[in-house]
């Protein structure tokens, strides 16, 4: 997700029932919280994961990005980017693993949750907002330009190769602690469609490198190896692209939707499933979220907020709606305190969140629906 973009129009769907393609599996849900790593508080952390998991959610999204104030109203500890002063190119004492450490012991109190990290390595909210990728070669050539692309595959194997300081291995062999990598948050965004179409080959090379990494590992696996995603764009259309689905290095689509025509018809939603099992791959709905305010697409927050039985409403349809078409989904965002409803507003506090009840329950009703693609064997 773009941070305070503005996407969503709250309507409440109207879908028919999408007839999922049945497998011996079940959808499952989980959330987004891309500041995981800087919670300054270790039992807001664990009532964080007891919520999740009492809500049975299976995957927490994380994020490597630097924050340096409080997110959403939950406190947090500033954090230095992994490349904080400049590009590293594999330099091992350039990166500060400060993130990477305190999720370290994050993806430890997952495990002990039932539940695993999805790793995001990149975003492009850091590139936009120049860190020193951005600086060195803005959003549009950071894609193009083949010296940024070995420094960014450098990045991501210092990433997997990072040992964790409590089990003391690589993560590219811990595949019981997280379900997944992606190259970056929304790739390409900020340069439009028809720049995302002609360089979809930018997210095969990129997990290319990534899934020879975690092949190279040495480690003992009693689960398949992970899932490599592409880390979403904005809407279904462009999240959607032929060279990802024919990319063989790419196990999972990422789907970043917040408009609810996004899920209008069933045709629209039932191509799109056959177009990924006709390749061989998965969809996850990896960013979805029914926002606070009764405004208008790119027209808020200066409306009224919506009445909290309609916005229950809208949560609860939509999330049928994903269900009902064999989907995972990862909602934006649980959030570990109460919603201080900042900006472009879709969250749902754990803590005294009128919504919460009924996000929980949407999560649990997946556990027990027909799935279009089988996660299992990725989850625990």
């Amino acid at each position: 997700m773009r941070i305070g973009s503005l996407i969503l129009c709250c309507v409440v769907p109207v879908l028919a029932f999408l007839g999922a393609v049945a497998s011996a599996a079940n959808p499952f849900a989980g959330s987004n919280l891309y500041y995981a790593a800087y919670v300054n508080e270790a039992n807001t952390s664990v009532r964080t994961f007891r919520g999740l998991q009492n809500a049975g959610m299976k995957v927490l999204r994380v994020w490597l990005d630097g924050q340096s104030e409080t997110q959403k109203g939950t406190n947090i500890n500033p954090f230095p980017d992994l490349e904080p002063v400049q590009i590293c190119n594999s330099v091992s004492s350039c990166y500060n693993d400060t993130v990477l450490d305190h999720l370290d012991e994050f993806m430890l109190l997952a495990r002990s949750h039932d539940m695993k990290l999805l790793v995001d390595m990149h975003s492009f909210n850091a590139l936009q907002a120049d860190d020193v990728y951005g600086t060195e070669y803005g959003i549009a050539d950071f894609y193009t330009n083949a010296i940024a692309q070995e420094a960014s595959d450098a990045r991501f194997v210092h990433v997997l190769n990072h040992v964790q300081t409590t089990l003391h291995q690589p993560w590219k062999e811990l595949n019981e602690y997280t379900c997944g990598f992606e190259a970056e948050n929304e790739a390409m965004i900020g340069d439009a469609q028809t720049f995302i179409e002609d360089h979809q080959q930018w997210q095969c090379d990129r997990a290319n490198t990534i899934k020879t990494e975690l092949k190279a590992n040495t480690g003992v696996h009693p689960r398949p190896h992970w899932v490599v995603l592409t880390g979403g764009e904005s809407w279904v259309v462009e999240s959607v692209q032929p060279g990802f689905l024919n990319c063989t290095a790419l196990d999972v689509i990422s789907i970043h939707a917040y408009a609810v025509t996004d899920y209008y018809t069933s045709s629209d939603i039932e191509s799109y499933v056959q177009q990924a099992l006709d390749a061989n791959t998965k969809f996850i709905v990896e960013e979805w979220g029914v926002c606070y305010y009764d405004t208008s697409n790119n027209d808020y927050p200066s409306g009224a907020a919506l009445p909290t039985d309609t916005r229950n409403y809208n949560i609860q349809g939509w999330a049928a709606n994903i269900t009902a078409a064999g989907l995972p989904r990862l909602y934006w965002e649980a959030i570990p305190n109460a919603d201080p409803h900042w900006g472009g507003d879709y969250e749902v506090g754990i803590v005294d969140g009128p919504s919460w009840n009924t996000l929980k329950q949407a999560a649990r009703d997946a556990l027990s629906a027909p799935a279009g693609f089988n996660f299992s064997e990725y989850l625990l």
